[in-house]
């Protein structure tokens, strides 16, 4: 008596030539719409400047590692670490974060809070002359609040404000490709 391997794919049905032939039409099918509709992966955008340099930031910046890394990932921009090297200046001007009560109950214990990050900003070339005048753009967003899970809300709150610093990064990749040539 001789034991017999069955494959799975055997089993399914999947190893008929016919049914295989009709899954690859089927997911033709499903997948040409997405060809002609103009789909197509995210990618960094161009930059039309070769070379930046960072300044004005505080020393460890997580909004300047987070930016310095988009803007290397771009392959067509890098970032120096002096003017000289650098062809235009990225400054930021100002960082903020902070967060209010907006909501409290009539016992007195917060129960919303809003979060505002402000990030203001400006490019130049090393000569001096203005590409992006002096931008802010500020984003805010609510959160709910409960005593009872203050460590837990304290974790939410940084990370809001890191998703919130990831909108800023895309907001300023896009402002800084959409900027004029040095």
């Amino acid at each position: 008596m001789t034991a017999s391997f069955v494959s799975p794919y055997a089993r399914s049905g999947i190893a008929n030539p016919a049914r295989r032939s009709g899954l690859r039409w089927a997911s033709a099918v499903f997948l040409a719409p997405l060809a002609g509709c103009g789909f197509a992966l995210r990618h960094p955008p161009a930059m039309p400047f070769r070379t930046v340099q960072l300044s004005g930031f505080r020393p460890n910046s997580p909004l300047e590692i987070e930016l310095r890394r988009n803007i290397n990932a771009t392959q067509s921009a890098l970032v120096v670490d002096s003017a000289a090297q650098a062809e235009v200046i990225f400054e930021s001007l100002s960082e903020r974060r902070e967060h209010s009560v907006v909501g409290s109950s009539a016992a007195g214990q917060v129960r919303n809070l809003n979060l505002r990050l402000h990030f203001k900003f400006r490019l130049r070339t090393v000569s001096g002359r203005e590409l992006i005048a002096a931008t802010e753009l500020l984003l805010a967003r609510d959160m709910s609040y409960t005593e009872s899970a203050a460590l837990a809300k304290e974790q939410e709150q940084e990370a809001i404000f890191l998703a919130m610093q990831s909108d800023i990064v895309m907001q300023v990749m896009r402002r800084l490709s959409a900027s004029p040539a040095p």
